[in-house]
């Protein structure tokens, strides 16, 4: 029988799958479709805003810079990681399209505690500090549609620690490809973004040589696919969700 704290990590996951695969419900002010049109409401002339455009290996910002401001990413991905004293690092997400970034200054975080990185080139929307507080307090559906953002990542952050603690590096390595790759998001293609082994390495806590050990397991076994790009069958998603 399984040990229950596994089976509650997989529950977990499944939860918040699940979450990021329902659609939300028709609301006013263009926000129906999550990134498209919150992408245009924060680019709308009635908020404050900056559109920059980074490329690949771009610092966006440095752990211990001043939080002032919130990201909304447009286009690209992003890589957030943190440094011990002793230089030793490790990637605490991957973020894309869709995603916010930096938002922790609006809880009174004064200073970056991980350093963003471009993983690929890309674009995003800078709304600093005050103005997004401002939407947040005036804007009731902009602000409902981030609390639900935020709930989900918090969800995520618990089972990422649960997935540390509990699940093997295989498992781990598993669930990181099932989430890069986006699974859960309405007509979603299951094609995982340009990752190095050594970033995925830095993501589950093991060694390159044993996330390229086991990439080459999922392909043999047809878990996933190399055609240029790396794409994720259903074959893993059944294996880890339900093993």
């Amino acid at each position: 029988m399984s040990h229950p704290t596994v089976m509650m990590a997989t529950t977990s996951l499944d939860l918040t799958l699940y979450a990021w695969s329902v659609k939300k419900p028709t609301q006013r002010h263009g926000l129906a479709e999550p990134a498209a049109d919150v992408f245009a409401f924060l680019n709308s002339d009635g908020v404050s805003k900056r559109r920059i455009e980074f490329r690949k290996r771009q610092t966006l910002f440095s752990q211990g810079d001043p939080a002032r401001s919130v990201l909304y990413i447009q286009e690209g991905s992003i890589k957030l990681a943190v440094s011990s004293a002793a230089g030793k690092e490790a990637v605490v997400a991957i973020l894309g399209p869709g995603d916010f970034l930096g938002e922790a200054c609006l809880a009174g975080q004064t200073r970056r505690i991980a350093t963003a990185t471009a993983m690929t080139q890309g674009s995003a929307l800078v709304i600093e500090k005050g103005e997004m507080l401002r939407l947040l307090h005036t804007e009731h559906e902009f602000s409902g549609r981030f609390i639900s953002y935020m709930v989900t990542r918090s969800l995520r952050t618990e089972e990422d620690l649960i997935d540390q603690l509990f699940n093997s590096s295989e498992k781990r390595l598993a669930r990181a490809l099932v989430l890069l790759a986006r699974y859960g998001k309405p007509n979603q293609t299951l094609i995982l973004p340009r990752v190095s082994q050594k970033v995925l390495a830095e993501m589950i806590g093991t060694t390159r040589t044993r996330v390229n050990y086991f990439m080459n397991k999922f392909r043999k076994l047809g878990f996933i696919e190399y055609d240029g790009v790396l794409k994720i069958n259903n074959s893993l998603l059944n294996l880890f969700l339900h093993e």
